[in-house]
């Protein structure tokens, strides 16, 4: 409950409030937001002109019960995003400034994009973030094609292009609503929830954040749907998006942090076929090895150090040669 309508509460008003639908905010943290625009501040309005101490809301209020979005995340300076992601965990926001102490829910669902090239988040920082998503041009040329002509038609026309998709969302809002739903009664089988901790064991991620981030993956997934157990199945479709970025990143390795889930997931669920694999990929690289050993150590690349049929360099002292004494 928010302090507006625990006042009123508290001042007798009958129980239960008056509500109201009204759609999920979408709020944007903007690159230089402050502290304060964040997380609020003392209203200065009231304060000169009513003499009384007020609090003014920041985003993180507004953003409660919906979603905010943080475009660069990974430029945002490090003390923001562990304000933001700190509210996001417990769902409160504490306030503690000029005289002010407040208290106040903020449960929102973070969203944030950003391009590595530019700068990565701290370890500690993105362990916080539930899923993760690589995005990738698509190849596909239908498909690029058909995301062409969608961004045209709604450039020249928003709202019609709105009303041609509207059947389309309205079918995508109803599923996702039903979803939402059938969560409370999908099952997670104890053995499931065992070859999930084995997972991120074997990938020695750190805490349980990516244990549970996968459990509750593997459920929503289950009910988006339609079904009322999770499998196996569903657990390797999302494993890639709970760990990729919880794992201990090495300058050196070529290998991608999926592949990595992947094959520690083939591992867990079937033994046999990872140690075959295992071995297999063992001689490929001892045949590698044995294949680069047959060249003459301090050869030019690994080229013999005379070409069949070629001359006999010349003795010293004869023509073409180096002249003697």
């Amino acid at each position: 409950m928010g302090p507006w309508a625990l006042d009123r509460v508290k001042a007798g008003e009958k129980t239960p409030l008056p509500a109201t639908k009204v759609k999920t905010p979408l709020v944007e943290l903007p690159l230089g937001a402050t502290e304060d625009r964040i997380c609020g501040t003392i209203d200065i309005e009231k304060a000169l002109g009513q003499g009384i101490k007020a609090y003014e809301p920041g985003l993180l209020a507004r953003a409660n019960r919906g979603i905010l979005y943080v475009d660069e995340v990974n430029l945002l300076d490090d003390g923001l995003v562990d304000v933001v992601l700190d509210a996001a965990a417990g769902g409160v926001n504490t306030v503690e400034r000029e005289g002010i102490s407040i208290r106040h829910p903020a449960k929102f669902i973070m969203i944030g994009s950003g391009n590595a090239a530019e700068g990565e988040l701290r370890p500690q920082l993105l362990d916080r973030f539930g899923l993760s998503v690589d995005v990738r041009t698509m190849p596909d040329v239908a498909m690029r094609s058909a995301m062409v002509r969608d961004r045209m038609g709604y450039e020249a026309d928003p709202l019609a292009f709105c009303a041609s998709v509207e059947a389309e969302q309205q079918e995508l809002r109803d599923k996702l609503d039903a979803a939402t739903e059938a969560l409370k009664r999908v099952e997670m089988p104890r053995e499931v929830r065992l070859k999930i901790s084995e997972m991120c064991s074997l990938l020695g991620v750190d805490g349980i954040r990516g244990d549970i981030t996968t459990n509750r993956a593997a459920r929503a997934l289950a009910a988006l749907e339609g079904r009322a157990e999770v499998s196996l199945e569903d657990v390797k479709r999302v494993a890639g998006l709970c760990l990729n970025h919880r794992l201990r990143k090495d300058v050196l390795d070529v290998i991608d942090g999926g592949a990595k889930v992947a094959l520690a997931w083939r591992r867990v669920t079937d033994p046999a076929r990872a140690e075959r694999e295992a071995t297999a990929a063992a001689e490929r690289a001892a045949a590698e090895a044995a294949e680069a050993g047959k060249s003459k150590a301090g050869s030019w690349g690994g080229l013999p150090s005379a070409v069949p049929g070629a001359a006999a360099p010349a003795k010293p002292g004869s023509w073409g040669g180096i002249p003697g004494r």
